[in-house]
């Protein structure tokens, strides 16, 4: 038991050091994703760190979809600024 927590706050623990070493702006999306993916990974057979990173790749990957959304809305909506 002892063992799954150490484990478990290791991940998280270099989950955020590697995120906060990133830029902002890659870090964008890797943070929550992190988190969300050790606590996943936790639970499901004691993965953390291998879900953090996963979690993370994920996270930045959805980020990267919405901005270009919103580039290309931007992009294609009319000047209104006339």
């Amino acid at each position: 038991m002892k063992a799954t927590i150490r484990l478990t706050v290791t991940g998280l623990a270099l989950a955020l050091a590697v995120a906060l070493a990133a830029a902002p702006a890659a870090a964008k999306g890797c943070i929550k994703g992190a988190i969300v993916g050790g606590v996943a990974g936790h639970y499901a057979h004691h993965h953390a760190v291998l879900g953090a990173a996963a979690g993370c790749i994920i996270g930045r990957h959805e980020a990267n979809k919405r901005e270009q959304r919103e580039r290309e809305m931007q992009e294609s909506a009319p000047d209104q600024a006339h």
